[in-house]
């Protein structure tokens, strides 16, 4: 399995060129999917969520697909992923687009089809692999609020993949209130890994082995003991 695991999307060359190595031939020579299913959830100007779109299409795909996990057969979906080369999940409330992946049974399918494929994250979408994406790292994290507003209290982490959290956009001008400051508070609170990432930066993992490429700034946090 093959990840690029982004905090603000394809940014800048390093990140374009770590998915073009991973993918082995020309953009244009491959179909992408755009799954947009964590936006929806967040409130107000979705700008943000165009811009992205814009920025993923503008690498002059064979083919780009736009996909909502939720609604469609699950036989659908399946059918869809499995038609990509690139498998790119959007951001938006990560809680929302780990419910559904859990609640219309795509998880196994899901990791199917990625065994093949190459997976890129944005922000929510690089969040959902993580066997600590729970109602416990919610509170760690001080995600609560938004996952009570999906009107739930606890959560089946859907793959369970990774040890590690990934917390995204440290430093980012967006949320102005991620700082060092609100990494150490954290850090103090976390009984396990976390990787802290800025827009400029993914975590890339290829079969196993684990990197991360970066044009920006980045922390981890090994957890306490290691």
């Amino acid at each position: 399995m093959n990840f690029l695991l982004t905090a603000g999307g394809l940014r800048n060359d390093t990140q374009r060129d770590a998915l073009r190595d991973m993918l082995g031939k020309p953009f244009g020579a491959a179909n992408a999917v755009y799954i947009p299913t964590a936006s929806v959830a967040e409130p107000g100007d979705h700008g943000w969520l165009v811009a992205d779109l814009n920025r993923l299409h503008g690498l002059g795909w064979q083919e780009f697909d736009v996909l909502e996990l939720n609604g469609l057969p699950p036989a659908t979906v399946l059918d869809r992923l499995l038609h990509a080369d690139v498998v790119y999940v959007g951001g938006g409330n990560h809680y929302h687009l780990a419910r559904s992946i859990t609640g219309n049974g795509l998880a196994d399918g899901f990791l199917k089809a990625l065994e093949s494929r190459v997976y890129v994250g944005f922000s929510a979408g690089s969040m959902i692999f993580s066997r600590h994406l729970t109602a416990h790292s919610a509170d760690v994290i001080g995600d609560t609020a938004d996952l009570h507003a999906l009107g739930a209290t606890t959560l089946e982490p859907p793959f369970g993949l990774f040890d590690w959290y990934l917390k995204p956009h440290l430093y980012s001008p967006d949320f102005p209130e991620r700082d060092d400051a609100w990494a150490d508070r954290i850090t103090a609170r976390a009984d396990f890994p976390l990787y802290f990432i800025d827009d400029e930066t993914a975590v890339r993992v290829r079969d196993g082995e684990m990197d991360v490429v970066s044009e920006g700034r980045w922390r981890f946090q090994p957890g306490p003991g290691r």
